[in-house]
Order: structure tokens, then sequence, then C-alpha cells
């Protein structure tokens, strides 16, 4: 059984988020100084803080390293935030964006855009991408939701599971009868950085932000949740509404992560893990340690990605992965995981 841990004073827990706020920008100096292309750290800087795009250097870093890292910061940053919110909600420590189906709905929304519509740029197809994972987890709550119940945890991995099995099956059909779009979606749906211009990161960066004020709000009332449903409501939390929230929640961060980076895994499945270890079990704290901690696990694999195989790149969702399951099976067999 998962042990409990004490909860840290304030004080500690306000100066360790700063220190992972430390922590992220160096990661973020990092990519910006490492790639393709030499270029010298006083042209990153400048390239930051006063681009000459005469100068290949700065232009490198205006074009190619800044958008890469933004798309890092701003998918990792909505993946972390959603396994978290998706774990309180399920009170299931594996649920993960995938457990409601929404990569599923944005993979299948993708592939019918490009092989039924022939759309065959990112600006055209992403939003098909968006309302896909916004469809399938309404059709997840909403079957979840059928009976006197309501969205009890079991029904809505049972009807997550479900839907995605179902979309994935969708999925492979259109795939196997358009090769084309097949050469076209393999590189989306392993997950990149490097795919998304600066315009289609402003087009996402609202919904990312909605959702993460709305994420951050939802902390006392995933505490209540953790409890069971009982005593949530005998703490005078409308439930109901709760879930309704968090929904909306997951909706907005998955949809635009997957837009950003293609249906990335496994960092909103170990970075909560990983943020309880420093908090505790408390939404109110392990939300804002996600929310930074997983834009470094993203960056930190996407940089991994740019130097382990030159002169080519390992894309970023091949690497989370690879890098990511060592420690998380480290912490799983340490059995210090902490109660949701």
């Amino acid at each position: 059984m998962p042990e409990r841990r004490r909860a840290r004073s304030r004080p500690v827990l306000a100066l360790g988020l700063l220190a992972a706020v430390a922590v992220l920008l160096l990661t973020v100096l990092v990519s910006l100084s490492v790639g393709s292309g030499d270029v010298a750290l006083g042209d990153v800087l400048d390239g930051v803080f006063d681009p000459d795009l005469a100068v290949k250097g700065q232009l490198i870093v205006q074009e190619v390293r800044i958008p890469r890292t933004v798309a890092g910061l701003l998918a990792g940053a909505a993946l972390g935030l959603a396994g978290t919110v998706m774990q309180g909600v399920a009170r299931n420590p594996l649920a993960d964006p995938q457990l409601l189906g929404v990569n599923a709905g944005a993979s299948v929304a993708v592939v019918c855009a490009i092989s039924f519509f022939g759309f065959t740029v990112a600006t055209q197809y992403i939003w098909f991408g968006f309302l896909g994972a916004l469809l399938a987890a309404l059709l997840v709550y909403g079957v979840g939701s059928l009976g006197r119940e309501g969205a009890t945890p079991v029904k809505l991995a049972l009807a997550g599971a479900a839907t995605s099995a179902v979309l994935t099956s969708v999925t492979s059909a259109v795939l196997l009868q358009d090769r084309e779009s097949y050469d076209r979606f393999r590189f989306w749906q392993l997950g990149a950085l490097t795919a998304r211009d600066a315009d289609v990161l402003w087009q996402v960066a609202p919904f990312i932000g909605a959702g993460a004020v709305l994420a951050l709000l939802l902390g006392p009332q995933l505490n209540a949740l953790s409890l069971g449903d009982d005593l949530a409501r005998g703490l005078g939390q409308r439930v109901g509404l709760a879930r309704l929230t968090s929904a909306l929640a997951v909706v907005l961060l998955c949809g635009a992560a997957t837009v950003v980076a293609g249906p990335i895994g496994f960092v909103g499945l170990a970075v909560p893990h990983a943020a309880r270890l420093i908090t505790g079990p408390d939404y109110r704290w392990v939300l804002p340690y996600s929310m930074v901690l997983a834009p470094v696990m993203l960056l930190v694999a996407d940089i991994v990605g740019r130097v382990v195989a030159p002169p080519g790149e390992v894309q970023v969702g091949v690497v989370t992965a690879a890098i990511g399951c060592v420690p998380f099976i480290w912490l799983v067999r340490r059995g210090k995981q902490v109660e949701l």
C-alpha cells in the first residue's frame, strides 16, 4: 500500500518551486543553445533579446530554436497539468491523457482531415485535432455519466479505454486505405516540437492559458475528491460540477498540447508522481510543481534527441519514454509513490 508522506511546510514548498523554476530557465537556455548549426552563446542571447536576422546564428535562434523551445514549454505545461487533474479526478495513478481517449480522438480527426479533405498544411488540420480531442473527451464523459451513480472513476476509465480502442481502430482503417495520408500522418504521430511555427503557437497559447488557470484553481476540489465522493459531498463539494470543470480543463490542455506536439505520452503519467514525491498529496502544490517539471522533462528529452543521433535527430515523442521510464520504474520499485 502506498505510503502517505508527511506534508512539507509552505515556505519549503515555495522555495522548492522557485528552485524548479530556476531549473526550467536553465533548461530553456540549453535548449536555445544546442542543435544543428554552430551558434555561439552571444548569438543566442542577442537572438533572443536584440535579434539581427542578417546574422546566421541569430536567424537560427529566431526561426528554429525559439519556436521549438516555446512549443516544449507550452506542451509540457499542458501535459503535466492535464495528467495531474486526470489522476486526481479518476483517483487512478495510471491515468494520463490517453485514458479519456483524447489522443485517439485528435489522431482520428487529423487523419480524416488529411485523407478526406486533402488538408496538407499544419495550420489547416491542427484544429481538427483539437476538435477531435474535445469530442472524444465529451463522448467519454457522457458515456461514463450514464446511470444513477454518475461519472465514477471506474466508469470513466472503462469508457475511456473503450473509446480509445474504437478510435484507434478507425484511424488504422483509414490509414490502411490511404498510403499518402499514412506518409504524412506518421511524422505527426510520433510527437515532435519542430513541426509548428510561431503562428500555430500563438493560436493555441490562449487555450493552454485558459486550461492552466482552470486546472490550478481545482486544487481544493481535487483534494476533496481524493477522499471519495461521499466525503467530498460531506465537505460541501459539488462533485459533478468539479468533475465537469476538470474535464473542461483536460480538454483544453490535452487538445492544445496535441496540436502543438502530437500525441506525446508518458509526460502526463510520470510527472505528477515525481511532483507528489516532493509535495505530498496536496493538489494545491502538486499542480504548480507538475506545470513546471513537465516542460523540464520534455525539453531535456528534446535536447537529447538533437544530439544522440547526429547528423539526424530523434523525435521527442520517442525519447521522452526512453529516458523517463528508468527513473519512473525506480520510483515504483522504491514503493514511495504517494496516495492520490
